[in-house]
C-alpha cells in the first residue's frame, strides 16, 4: 500500500511539474533603477495589488525574474525582466481596431502625435478594455503591415490620465519608440500643462520635488514622500503662476519627470488640489466665502468642466531619425476655457463691487 502510494506521488509531482504558467504581467527595468526589494518595486507598477498578494504570489512561484522564480526579498536590478506567471490563462486583453474619432496634430512615417480629449483612456486595461486611444490608433493604422498594436515595441511613448486632455507621441516603429523612450528617460523632452488649482500663490513660480508613490490607503491614488526616502520614485515638478482668481489660481507645470499622477498629487501635496480633482479631494469647496451664491458658482464650475482641470498643452522632443526638433502646442479645450472664463468674470464682478463700495 505504501508503494502504491509513493507511485501516485510521483505522478502527481509529475503532472505538477508539467504544468502550464501563463504570462499575466510583464515589466523590464529601468536602466537607472537602484536596488529595491521586488514587492516593494511591484507595488508601485501593479495598481490594483497589495503588498500581501505580491508576496503569496511570490511564495507560490509565480513571480519571475529573467524566467527564474524568486522570493519576495529579491532586490531589482537594472534591466530585469519580470514576469507574473499563473497556473491559468490570463484574460484576452488583445487590442483590437475600433473605428473611433483621433485628432492628430502630425504624422509621419516614424510617429504620431495626438491631441487627446477628456474622458478617453488611453491604454486599454481593467475595466477599460475598449474604446481607448491605442485602440483608436490601431483602427488608424489597420493598414500598416508594420504597425502591430499588440506589440509592446510600438505604440504609446507616454501616457496621461483619462480625464486629463493634451498631447500625446505614438511611436510607430521599434526604433522611433526606442529612441523616444531615451529622451523620456533622460529628461530632455519638453512638456507642459495648463492646471487651476485651488487657493492664491504667494509666490510667482517654484519647485516642488518629492518621491512619488501609491498610497498605500488607496491604491487608485498616489502620495509624495521626502526626496530622500528611498519609497516611491523621485520626481520634480516646476510651475509658475499664469493669473491669480483669488481662490483659485491657473498655473503652468513643467515636468522634469513623467510620474503617475505627478501634478495631481505634487499639488495635493503643497497644499493646492487641482481644481475638481475628486481623486485628490479638490472636489470640496476649499477656499471662498460661505454665501449660496459663492456655492453656487462653484457647483457650476464643476459642471463645466466635471473632471480634474488639467490640460498637456505643449510636447517637444528630438525627431526619432532626422533628429530635428519637433514643437507641439494644443490649445485649451472648450470646458477649461468655460471654467476660466468664468472665474475670469466672478472674479471682475467681485473687483466692481469693491470699486462701488470704496467711492
Amino acid at each position: 500500500m505504501d508503494e502504491g502510494r509513493d507511485e501516485r506521488v510521483e505522478l502527481m509531482d509529475e503532472l505538477d511539474d508539467e504544468q502550464s504558467l501563463y504570462e499575466h504581467f510583464r515589466i523590464v527595468v529601468d536602466p537607472g533603477q537602484s536596488p529595491i526589494r521586488i514587492d516593494k518595486f511591484l507595488l508601485e507598477h501593479q495598481q490594483h495589488s497589495s503588498r500581501n498578494r505580491i508576496q503569496k504570489a511570490a511564495d507560490a512561484g509565480f513571480i519571475h525574474v529573467n524566467d527564474r522564480p524568486v522570493k519576495s526579498s529579491y532586490k531589482v536590478r537594472p534591466n530585469d525582466v519580470i514576469t507574473l506567471m499563473l497556473d491559468r490563462p490570463r484574460h484576452d486583453n488583445s487590442i483590437v481596431p475600433e473605428n473611433i474619432p483621433l485628432n492628430i496634430v502630425y504624422e509621419d512615417d516614424e510617429l504620431m502625435v495626438v491631441n487627446k480629449e477628456a474622458g478617453m483612456v488611453v491604454h486599454p486595461g481593467a475595466g477599460n478594455f475598449h474604446g481607448t486611444l491605442i485602440n483608436a490608433v490601431a483602427w488608424h493604422l489597420k493598414d500598416n503591415p508594420k504597425f502591430d498594436p499588440n506589440d509592446p515595441e510600438v505604440g504609446l511613448v507616454h501616457r496621461i490620465d483619462k480625464d486629463t486632455s493634451g498631447l500625446l507621441v505614438v511611436a510607430k516603429t521599434p526604433e522611433a519608440k526606442s529612441k523616444l523612450g531615451v529622451q523620456f528617460f533622460n529628461k530632455t523632452t519638453h512638456r507642459s500643462y495648463l492646471a487651476l488649482v485651488w487657493c492664491n500663490f504667494t509666490e510667482d513660480n517654484g519647485r516642488i520635488e518629492g518621491n512619488i508613490a501609491r498610497d498605500p490607503k488607496d491604491r487608485l491614488r498616489m502620495t509624495v514622500y521626502p526626496p530622500e526616502s528611498e519609497i516611491g520614485k523621485p520626481a520634480v515638478t516646476h510651475y509658475r503662476v499664469v493669473e491669480r482668481f483669488g481662490y483659485t489660481t491657473l498655473i503652468e507645470c513643467i515636468l522634469e519627470t513623467g510620474r503617475t499622477h505627478q501634478i495631481r498629487a505634487h499639488m495635493k501635496h503643497i497644499g493646492h488640489p487641482l481644481f475638481f480633482d475628486e481623486r485628490y479631494g479638490g472636489d470640496e469647496i476649499l477656499r471662498g466665502q460661505r454665501s449660496s451664491t459663492y456655492k453656487a458658482f462653484i457647483q457650476n464650475c464643476f459642471k463645466l468642466c466635471p473632471r480634474q482641470v488639467l490640460h498637456a498643452q505643449t510636447l517637444g522632443f528630438k525627431h526619432p531619425v532626422t533628429g530635428k526638433q519637433m514643437d507641439f502646442t494644443s490649445p485649451l479645450p472648450d470646458d477649461m476655457k468655460a471654467v476660466i472664463d468664468k472665474w475670469r468674470g466672478y472674479i471682475h464682478g467681485l473687483q466692481l463691487s469693491d470699486d462701488i463700495y470704496n467711492k
